[in-house]
């Protein structure tokens, strides 16, 4: 007797969305699900239509059957076979749980004997009320159900307690030969089996005539999916973390235990349904080429604390060719522009010595960096277009790359991974083995792990990770473990979070990008932020209310390149039609404005105070204490001579001056200026002394330095040319362009722009002048190297 425990089956673990809908049941390696429970809990006429077919003296019997015994003596002494059958329940508990495999099939009167002996010692051990559980609880009913609760769930979709009289005495009925009574395969058989129970339950008193009549002209309704799979990839995420309990010890493995999960099966229905035909569609688009498009993942999760509502890790779990059991929802892939928020809100962190604000400007023009390793890196942004002083609004609104580059390197790349440590993202290793490229998705994240660094955002700049578990209980209602909730980190400040929100969620802010209007707009406030990396790989777009976050990463699990798909094209659209409709009826949330922000008016291309001369201003919020204190300065407002087109002086006749409105630019964003029709400070002479002219400023602005050139022996020599460029500020005439020690030429007004054939190897170039006050000023040297194909 005491080795009855280790003989019991190992339970199955049951694993439920939060309303209590079967997702899955994890079966143990050997027999199949089963779940225990106490006798209390298992219905009386569950109790009843047991012992009425089974052994109908089983309250008053001492466990064995004796007559039988004795008929199965009489046949051994006249040399016959001893047959199966007639055991009481107390036999068929001991033969099935005290006896080995292969001593249960034995037909033979030792076998017969040493059964009756267990089940005689089992009544002197357990009363009859504890081997009845025990039957109920280990027999086979069929159908991989081992015990009535397994078997109410299996063949009806219920716990057993909800058992109504016609399915308990169906159940009853399925052990003497469960492969031949399964109603789901044999319904007519098992039709007639549950007759004769009710048969017997009348003729033992149990029920009455009328009871058994209803009972046998009852409908039955059998469940329509016994054996579910849903969200098959969130499933092993659960696994994995009940693993991890039970070899701790916080779980046993010998417990029946029900997890019930975070999930939302409706949610997980929609994001499913969704996703897939999305995908479906874009393979029947009938374009010359294939976008190649072939697979997605989702994410939706509570950002108030953390709880995944859905995850769906593919297209199709059981699709092999897209590798659909890969979940692409916990596989870290590269994260174009989703990455740049997180670089933006460190930049915008009030506590940072050089703190930036949603106005301060950025050029958006080309530039080149040099990363750790000496190389020279030109970033440009999806258009291809530079769009001169933008600012943070703009830049994080529209997604352009150029200053987000600038961001990354105003922030440092490893303040940039601490915090993404800090949110939770593991797979960024150590600073070192990054370059500013991180800004545009360099570094490789899951969108699980990116989607709970955005909740911090959309929650107030609180980190509460992502949870999956509510809780777990046994099979009788014990509570076994609660998820107490994680500690919410204050990450970001909060007015750092609503700025970094209110960007996201403003259309005009990336008008630039995506122009208005566009499928990232709701018909409600909603952050939201799009990805693409530069190899079409992946593309991804996450956004967020304060009460919803969804994420959507689209591509192929391969990394086959997409065609001409994008955020804004391939994930976003998925992500609007998910989110719209889990909001539907909902009324808008807007996130809501802490307090210690003010709103200031500033000039739109320097984000400072204006001036008379600004002509276009807009109103902006600022962390108190950031808002700009000086003047703006772009802008200025002069006196020309339309006839000489230059600046007024005191003998300029009062009939020829002409005021005008000019823009006084870094020298960096002179040719964009220019490009752009922009009337310029720097050209037009004799500057007024109170206009703020930059005096001994010398830049060359390309070639890019460290870069190296190819020379192509397939293409005329003289056609193979490289543009020298140089910016020079106000009061610098007679540009002199040196390479290798002697001058290639001078030029006397601007454009200062020349091109030189190509010659192999290694050049240094800068450039010189002489400005206002006779002083010499010279550039910085560039080194680039030239190298026959």
């Amino acid at each position: 007797m005491a080795s009855l425990p280790d003989r019991y089956m190992t339970p199955s673990i049951r694993i439920t969305d939060r309303n209590g809908h079967l997702l899955y049941e994890i079966l143990p390696e050997v027999g199949g699900r089963n779940t225990v429970l106490s006798v209390e809990n298992i219905p009386q006429c569950l109790k009843d239509a047991t012992i009425a077919v089974e052994d109908k003296n089983f309250y008053t019997n001492p466990g064995i059957d004796i007559t039988g015994i004795l008929r199965a003596l009489w046949i051994n002494l006249r040399g016959g076979e001893t047959l199966a059958g007639g055991s009481t329940i107390t036999q068929q508990v001991a033969r099935n749980l005290l006896m080995s495999q292969d001593e249960r099939i034995e037909r033979t009167l030792r076998r017969k004997l040493r059964e009756a002996m267990l089940a005689s010692q089992m009544t002197q051990k357990l009363s009859k009320e504890e081997i009845l559980a025990l039957y109920l609880n280990q027999i086979n009913y069929g159908g991989m159900a081992y015990g009535v609760e397994a078997a109410s769930q299996t063949y009806f979709g219920k716990p057993a307690n909800e058992l109504l009289l016609p399915e308990c005495a169906l159940i009853a009925g399925l052990p003497q030969a469960p492969g031949v009574y399964n109603p789901f395969t044999n319904p007519d058989l098992a039709k007639q089996r549950q007759i004769i129970v009710l048969g017997l339950m009348e003729k033992q008193g149990y029920i009455s005539h009328d009871k058994r009549v209803e009972a046998e002209m009852t409908p039955i309704s059998y469940n329509p999916a016994p054996y579910p799979i849903e969200a098959p990839h969130f499933i092993w995420i659960i696994k994995d973390q009940i693993d991890k309990m039970i070899s701790e010890g916080t779980l046993s493995s010998h417990q029946s235990l029900i997890v019930r999960t975070t999930l939302d099966v409706d949610t997980q229905h929609l994001a499913e349904e969704t996703l897939k035909r999305h995908i479906e569609e874009f393979k029947k688009v009938n374009d010359a080429i294939s976008h190649n498009v072939n697979n997605a993942a989702l994410v939706v999760i509570d950002p108030q604390d953390g709880e995944i509502l859905a995850l769906v890790g593919s297209a199709d779990y059981f699709d092999e060719s897209i590798d659909g059991a890969l979940d692409m929802a916990t596989s870290p892939r590269q994260t174009g522009s989703a990455f740049k928020p997180l670089i933006y809100a460190l930049a915008l962190d009030p506590t940072r010595l050089n703190t930036w604000t949603p106005a301060t400007s950025i050029l958006d023009v080309s530039t080149t960096f040099i990363t750790h390793d000496g190389t020279p890196y030109t970033p440009i942004n999806y258009d291809s277009r530079e769009h001169g002083p933008v600012s943070v609004r703009e830049a994080l609104g529209s997604s352009l790359n150029i200053p987000a580059v600038k961001t990354l390197q105003e922030v440092g790349i490893e303040n940039t991974i601490n915090l993404a440590h800090r949110l939770g993202i593991t797979s960024l290793s150590d600073a070192g083995g990054y370059d500013l490229s991180l800004a545009l998705g360099g570094g490789q994240i899951s969108l699980l792990q990116l989607s709970t660094a955005y909740a911090a955002l959309a929650n107030k700049g609180y980190y509460t990770g992502n949870t999956s578990i509510l809780d777990i209980h046994d099979a009788d209602g014990n509570l076994l473990y609660t998820q107490a909730g994680n500690p919410a980190l204050q990450i970001f400040d909060p007015r750092v979070a609503w700025l970094i929100s209110d960007i996201l969620s403003d259309d005009s802010a990336r008008s630039i990008g995506f122009g208005p209007n566009s499928t990232l707009k709701l018909d409600r406030t909603a952050a939201v932020k799009t990805g693409t990396t530069t190899n079409f790989h992946d593309n991804w777009t996450i956004g967020y209310t304060p009460d919803l976050l969804v994420g959507v990463w689209v591509g192929n699990s391969g990394y086959e390149a997409m065609h001409n798909v994008t955020g804004l094209t391939g994930a976003a659209p998925i992500w609007h039609e998910v989110m719209r409709k889990l909001l539907q009826g909902q009324p808008d949330h807007p996130f809501e404005r802490p307090t210690g922000l003010t709103q200031v008016e500033v000039c739109n291309l320097s984000g400072l105070l204006p001036t008379t001369a600004c002509q276009h201003t807009y109103k902006e919020w600022f962390i108190a204490g950031t808002e700009p204190a000086q003047t703006d300065s772009y802008y200025q407002q002069v006196w020309i001579d339309p006839l000489t087109n230059s600046i007024t002086d005191d003998l300029t006749p009062i009939d020829r001056r002409k005021s005008i409105t000019v823009l006084d630019l870094p020298i960096e964003a002179e040719s964009w200026a220019r490009l752009q029709g922009l009337p310029l400070l720097i050209d037009y002479s004799q500057a007024l002394e109170n206009a703020s002219v930059r005096q001994n400023q010398l830049a060359l602005l390309s070639p890019p330095p460290n870069t190296t050139y190819r020379i192509d022996p397939n293409f005329e020599a003289s056609a193979q040319q490289l543009q020298i460029e140089v910016a020079a500020g106000q009061g610098i005439s007679q540009i002199e362009i040196w390479m290798d020690g002697s001058i290639l030429t001078t030029l006397s007004s601007s454009p200062y722009q020349t091109w030189w054939s190509l010659s192999a190897g290694e050049h240094r170039i800068w450039a010189q002048a002489v400005n206002s006050n006779g002083e010499m000023l010279k550039s910085d040297v560039i080194t680039i190297t030239v190298i026959n194909k």
